[in-house]
């Protein structure tokens, strides 16, 4: 990776298109170069686009660990109220804890939000030592990396080499907040998850769609890819999908 590609890969993204606004969020740990061609697709289609970097993303992980779910929910609320004064439509798209925010911004914003598209969302984890989380984050400030878990070979995703743990405990104590709340969400989901993840196991897309008060709500299995579905072999499925999605949901719209 040159310094130019890896100074994009941790760069946010901005692009002013039609009156239609794309809001993209980034996974724990990860980067806006995770989501980057899923936003150039998006910008090829005439949308307006914004891909946030999460506060203490996209330099150390040392800089995760002074930063909490509040505030990466913050920067990313910020993002869609401006998007949302100049577009007559905002759709919030997510990966991972990328889609946790959406689900949280869908909870709190349901008159903002005209669509929610979630890769792999994460809401819970069946972890054991996930518990222990309270206890290590006074002790421990790292763990080993989960980023990267990808199926296509010599694809890398922009990413920590190491877990924050205090950043970890942070999303860990939001997860339950966000699974509460998950009856407020009412505006249309497509969710597509990948049938293999070794980051995000199968009962978070179950919990969301069992939970969700949604009617319109749209699931798509992804056959080929691991976690980062968005660098892996169904990214196109993902990119076309998410552009049928949006025309669907922003068609009746004034």
């Amino acid at each position: 990776m040159t310094d130019a590609t890896a100074d994009q890969a941790t760069r946010a993204y901005s692009h002013d298109g039609n009156d239609v606004g794309v809001v993209l969020c980034h996974g724990f740990t990860s980067a806006p170069g995770s989501m980057r061609p899923w936003a150039d697709h998006l910008v090829a289609e005439g949308y307006s686009v914004r891909l946030p970097l999460l506060p203490g993303h996209g330099t150390r992980w040392q800089d995760a660990n002074r930063t909490t779910f509040d505030d990466w929910l913050g920067a990313v609320t910020l993002v869609v109220q401006d998007l949302a004064s100049t577009c007559r439509a905002v759709v919030v798209m997510g990966l991972s804890m990328g889609g946790t925010l959406a689900l949280r911004l869908a909870e709190l914003n349901s008159d903002t939000i005209a669509g929610l598209v979630l890769v792999n969302p994460s809401v819970t984890t069946l972890r054991k030592e996930a518990n222990l989380l309270p206890v290590l984050r006074y002790v421990l400030p790292m763990l080993p990396p989960i980023a990267g878990d990808i199926a296509k070979p010599g694809v890398v995703e922009p990413g920590y080499n190491r877990l924050p743990v205090k950043a970890m405990h942070s999303l860990w104590q939001a997860w339950p907040i966000v699974r509460r709340d998950l009856p407020l969400v009412t505006a249309p989901v497509l969710l597509l998850h990948s049938r293999v993840d070794h980051v995000v196991e199968p009962i978070n897309s179950q919990i969301v769609l069992d939970d969700i008060s949604s009617t319109d709500v749209t699931e798509i299995w992804l056959e080929n890819s691991y976690h980062v579905a968005t660098l892996d072999y169904d990214a196109e499925e993902i990119f076309t999908s998410s552009v049928e999605f949006i025309e669907k949901v922003t068609a009746g719209l004034p």
